[in-house]
């Protein structure tokens, strides 16, 4: 699923600065097989790279159909950033849509 994230070169890789993208509207399927909804924050220091918007927005809707655990989905996100982008610093955060009353916010972050 990787293969369709891009990237555009840092032209200020001398400097660090903070970057946040939100995504609003994450969908998935948690592992009963029926839809989850959710909001995804990251937050990264760009080393060489920064993330392409559009091929993150595509990179999300293939998700749509897949089944995954909160904590599944979370860190493939993580892992995924982390090794197409290679940043100084990222943390991904995945708040969802209550569902049975409850609702769930999982941070993966680096130290």
């Amino acid at each position: 699923m990787i293969e369709i994230l891009e990237s555009i070169p840092n032209s200020f890789k001398n400097r660090k600065y903070l970057i946040t993208h939100l995504i609003p509207e994450v969908t998935f399927e948690g592992n009963d097989k029926k839809p989850d909804f959710g909001k995804v924050t990251i937050k990264y220091i760009a080393n060489d790279k920064l993330i392409e918007l559009k091929s993150l927005k595509y990179y999300f809707y293939q998700y749509r159909n897949k089944i995954y655990s909160y904590e599944r989905f979370i860190n493939t996100i993580y892992d995924d950033l982390k090794n197409v982008y290679s940043p100084y610093y990222l943390c991904v955060t995945l708040e969802t849509n209550p569902r049975g009353g409850i609702s769930s916010i999982l941070e993966v972050k680096d130290e």
